[in-house]
């Protein structure tokens, strides 16, 4: 089951489980659509895997099997 993290790597932007600005790469590495875009060109800056939209569960399955609370943040690996 996806993690669904809360924000961004790169900028720390809050990134809740419904928005549709999160990106993930395949290790489940999340950013949020801007950085993914102008930063990063569309490549995961840890695995260099394709970053793509976030899958988003459906509310009423969030009691049973909630998001993340586990923040990243390394704004030092994200390039300039």
């Amino acid at each position: 089951m996806l993690q669904l993290r809360p924000g961004c790597e790169c900028c720390d932007k809050d990134l809740p489980p419904d928005s549709a600005d999160a990106r993930i790469c395949s290790f489940e590495c999340t950013f949020c659509v801007d950085c993914a875009t102008n930063k990063l060109a569309g490549r995961c800056p840890n695995c260099g895997g394709e970053l793509v939209a976030r899958p988003r569960r459906p509310a009423e399955k969030l009691a049973r099997s909630p998001a993340s609370t586990e923040r990243v943040f390394k704004p030092a690996g994200c390039g300039g």
